[in-house]
């Protein structure tokens, strides 16, 4: 029997690690391919002073802290670069998960993301170096010039935001200066509103797995996500899926959302670069088991084969396929998902899922129906919201967890 240990390095969620736990206690042995038996276990990292020799117990890690905390970070980075373990997400891209970058790139891959400037700071940063450097070589700018060449409306959003914290939607001269004068020390960008979508797509990617979901941005967190299995076409939503595994290939991020605005035939990618994306219980409902069990099978197809993190970025493959003028859109797209489907190992990944892991999604559905779901449900709720509301959340989610077991027969 060969043992395998997975670290969760986590910040405030408790609901999705717990049933991550518990469904990894369930699962057993697991006998791969080959014949061998394994046996996977998770433990929740602690952050510590940390030996740069030191040798990780953890063959894999899933990572939802080190977007915003260095400290971990760093052991991160230390681990793949020296022990090779595991990460679903690179730290190494970690600064293109603060949107520039990943604009950049898929604007240079040919994606359909609305024309886009970035300005500088409306007030000075803290840095001593400030005063002289602006006053030397900051140029006047016409904001207003800036916005006309866009086209109003438009939205104006931190580089590196998230959470919806500091968008605004801008509808004219007034309101431009007014979100401008308001961002302080925060860099924005300038982004040319896709208006009259038909609908706005969230897609939730675990490895090669990948989740297209209705979300309606402006309703409350827990009716955001509209359970519907046909708003889309097949083949627009083969291309919001071919958009959320390239994005995920090309950066090394395993674990990622994308938000994309449909308009017609058209697919507008807006956002899609998530450190930490939504795997609540009380956001995702009815997803939340599709997401765990997704996150158990590509975790531990991860381990038991000895998958190999991949740090080096190998863009040069996907410029080529950018730059060639015989290529239409859609053939471009094409090619695309053919090195994302290489680099998540699609029919490895299908194949040992059909064979190691075919009892998942039984062994979830046992799990949800449980008086350890049930648990797990009540006590989120509880920690969640008031208490004179915790009936109709209870009722609310219950209802909708229900109907995805429903579904399942």
């Amino acid at each position: 029997m060969t043992d395998h240990l997975i670290g969760l390095l986590l910040g405030a969620e408790d609901d999705w690690p717990r049933a991550y736990e518990a469904l990894l206690r369930r699962l057993g042995a697991v006998t791969a391919p080959d014949g061998g038996k394994h046996r996977v276990r998770s433990v929740r990292v602690s952050i510590e002073p940390f030996d740069l020799r030191a040798k990780p117990q953890h063959e894999l890690v899933i990572d939802r802290l080190a977007h915003w905390y260095y400290h971990p970070r760093e052991w991160l980075k230390k681990i793949a670069l020296m022990d090779d373990v595991y990460l679903l997400n690179s730290p190494f891209t970690f600064q293109s998960m603060e949107k520039h970058a990943a604009y950049c790139a898929m604007m240079r891959l040919g994606l359909k993301v609305p024309p886009t400037v970035l300005v500088p700071y409306k007030n000075p940063v803290e840095n001593s170096r400030w005063a002289y450097t602006a006053a030397r070589y900051n140029q006047p700018f016409d904001l207003d010039a800036v916005a006309e060449t866009i086209g109003y409306p438009l939205y104006m959003k931190p580089y590196d935001g998230g959470a919806w914290v500091g968008v605004s939607k801008i509808r004219n001269r007034e309101e431009l200066h007014a979100a401008y004068d308001a961002s302080g020390e925060r860099l924005m960008h300038l982004q040319q509103s896709v208006e009259g979508f038909d609908v706005f797509a969230r897609s939730l990617s675990i490895g090669p797995e990948t989740m297209v979901m209705k979300f309606r941005p402006e309703l409350p967190m827990h009716d955001r996500y509209a359970v519907d299995h046909s708003f889309l076409t097949p083949e627009t939503g083969d291309e919001v899926v071919t958009i959320s595994r390239l994005v995920n290939a090309f950066f090394r991020w395993e674990f990622n959302s994308c938000e994309s605005l449909v308009r017609g035939t058209e697919v507008h990618p807006i956002d899609y670069a998530n450190a930490c994306p939504d795997v609540a219980v009380t956001s995702l409902h009815y997803y939340f088991p599709w997401a765990m069990a997704a996150l158990l099978r590509w975790t531990v197809f991860c381990v038991v084969t000895g998958r190999r993190p991949r740090l080096d970025m190998d863009t040069a493959r996907y410029f080529a396929i950018a730059d060639d003028p015989q290529l239409s859109y859609a053939e471009k797209l094409a090619g695309y998902r053919r090195l994302a489907d290489e680099y998540f190992e699609v029919d490895r990944y299908q194949e040992f899922c059909a064979t190691a892991l075919a009892h998942v999604d039984e062994l979830v559905l046992e799990w949800v129906t449980s008086t350890e779901f049930d648990s797990l449900l009540k006590e989120t709720v509880r920690a969640t919201y008031p208490p004179h509301e915790h009936d109709r959340f209870l009722g609310h989610f219950g209802g909708l967890v229900d109907a995805w077991v429903r579904d399942q027969g």
